[in-house]
């Protein structure tokens, strides 16, 4: 029997006749609010960072009253540290996908509407309380005639057609800013808007998402510990999805996970691996792993929810990651650097010594230990002053590959204050180390692993690391010699001295050629103040000279 839920909270976004130039004035509103708000800070001088902070939670709060593209857009930029303010990131970061569910009757209408049929007559029972809603739509548990248990995802009505709607206005409001806001004509925003529009319509093509689930399940169908649910495609089309029941404990629930007996180091292992797999070996990602998309079964094992949000990394770049992590291992600086300008992460510039030092930092202080948040402060300011002198660029699919390592490294903080990266990809490091297979993929990995291994073994000692980094101190101009000099200190001294003179007497004679000059005009009852400067400076003069004069017999006592 199907039982039916009480009213949910009505949201604007949600009317059927949803009128364009309501939503156009609706979108614009929000904008020209923040744009007097910005504006306003600036010519009040009010600007710092508990205002900043201020004005991106009222963003965040309008961003989630605009509904479901305004949502994503947030999500978006909350990994573009290059472009925003860091408080405006944190901020977003904190931004929920989670609003209140549709009507039972209204998800029941798209079911029946998309698969034809009576919901009694698809299945044997279904439950009109959802498991979980989010701005795109809704989950609901079912059982089928067969037996088996289900979850059904159901698209929010009207969705696609908002998102035309809101592609229109944010098209408008493109052109508006273009043309009223010089600054923005360095962004390519058409280009990223319209990249970011096919990306949403991707993510609401549930027959998209069962392609990528069925991919992402092949990928890990011989690691046993990884689940993937099964799609259920009789039941499944472009708004409505049917996946198998795997039920588990949330991944950063560490008392209920801890509560069942279940192993944390071994679950944050599984993690990374499995995630340095999908980089790595797979090029094909889960772009959003939030603790809502990964759970643990009871007995261990890690399963993976949600496959619209998936990332492909080009094969051109594979060899290159691969590279970059195994350098990353090995503290090699150079090569980093290096393989991140290959993949466009960072602007060729003549002078990289100040991204050398950063990445060089990054991989001394975080590479094999817990994240000190006092000692991202030391190079915070340097990190930042370097992304607005635009040293890096962070292209669309390098933008998913960090918001999916920065998600999943907090989830194992989460899980593990103490772990480190180097000790949980061991046993991805050592499953490459002995591998045989054959392709250029696999072999780059082998070797690569096998070199890092070797790279172990041969670690220098303690005289020759001191000496490795004096050397790369002074490569990188971060070694200052100062050496002393007294005569040259005194030269320079009496140099210094001379010239203070100089312009003295120059400033006397120039007061007292005016004065004398201003006599002979109608003006000269402002000689007397020509002439009391030429005094003043005169004195000052006079001083000086005295002082020239004691310093060089001080110079000269001082030689012999």
């Amino acid at each position: 029997m199907l039982v039916r839920s009480g009213k949910s909270k009505f949201l604007s976004w949600q009317r059927h006749q949803y009128s364009p130039l309501a939503r156009q004035l609706e979108v614009f509103s929000v904008v020209t609010q923040f744009l007097f708000y910005l504006g306003w800070d600036k010519f009040a001088g009010n600007n710092d960072s508990r205002r900043r902070h201020r004005r991106a939670q009222w963003l965040v709060k309008q961003l989630v009253r605009l509904g479901p593209t305004f949502i994503k857009i947030g999500q978006s930029l909350s990994t573009r540290a290059d472009l925003l303010p860091i408080e405006y990131v944190q901020e977003l970061q904190q931004l929920q996908d989670r609003v209140p569910p549709f009507e039972i009757a209204e998800a029941i209408a798209v079911i029946e509407s998309e698969l034809g049929k009576p919901i009694d007559f698809l299945f044997q029972a279904f439950e009109s309380t959802p498991l979980a809603s989010a701005s795109l739509g809704q989950v609901h548990k079912a059982r089928l005639h067969t037996g088996e248990e289900v979850v059904v995802k159901v698209q929010r009505p009207g969705l696609e057609e908002l998102f035309n709607l809101d592609f229109e206005v944010l098209h408008q409001l493109i052109r508006a800013g273009k043309r009223y806001l010089p600054a923005l004509k360095k962004y390519d925003l058409e280009a990223i808007y319209e990249e970011f529009f096919e990306l949403l319509f991707l993510e609401i093509d549930y027959i998209h998402e069962g392609k990528n689930a069925d991919r992402f399940q092949e990928n890990f169908k011989n690691h046993a510990r990884i689940k993937v649910p099964k799609v259920y495609w009789q039941y499944t089309t472009k708004k409505v999805l049917t996946l198998e029941y795997l039920p588990g404990i949330k991944i950063d629930d560490r008392q209920s996970l801890e509560a069942k007996g279940i192993n944390l180091d071994e679950i944050i292992q599984l993690g990374i691996c499995s995630y340095l797999k999908q980089l790595l070996q797979d090029g094909f990602f889960q772009s959003d792993p939030h603790p809502g998309n990964m759970a643990v079964s009871s007995s261990g094992d890690l399963i993976f929810y949600d496959f619209g949000t998936m990332a492909e990394v080009k094969s051109v770049a594979k060899d290159q990651m691969i590279e970059t992590f195994f350098a990353v291992l090995r503290k090699d600086t150079d090569k980093v650097v290096e393989t991140m300008i290959y993949m466009g992460l960072i602007e060729p510039m003549r002078d990289l010594t100040p991204v050398k030092r950063i990445v060089a930092f990054l991989l001394e202080e975080f590479r094999d230990k817990p994240v000190d948040i006092k000692a991202f402060e030391r190079v915070g300011e340097e990190v930042y002053l370097m992304f607005k002198q635009q040293p890096f660029r962070l292209p669309a699919q390098m933008t998913f590959i960090i918001k999916s390592i920065t998600t999943l490294d907090g989830i194992a903080r989460a899980l593990d204050p103490q772990y480190n990266l180097l000790a949980a990809s061991q046993p991805f490091v050592r499953s490459l180390a002995v591998s045989n297979g054959k392709g250029s993929l696999v072999s780059t990995l082998a070797k690569q692993a096998r070199e890092f291994i070797k790279n172990k073994w041969q670690q220098p000692n303690t005289t020759e690391r001191y000496l490795r980094r004096l050397e790369e101190k002074i490569e990188r101009g971060e070694l200052q010699l100062r050496i002393r000099s007294l005569e040259n200190e005194r030269t320079l001294k009496r140099i210094y001295m001379a010239i203070k003179s100089l312009i003295y007497a120059c400033l006397t004679g120039l007061t007292l050629l005016s004065a004398t000059v201003l006599l002979s005009t109608a003006y000269s009852k402002f000689a007397i103040i020509a002439f009391g400067g030429a005094g003043l400076f005169s004195l000052f003069l006079l001083r000086s000279l005295i002082a020239l004069a004691l310093q060089e017999k001080l110079d000269r006592l001082a030689d012999k």
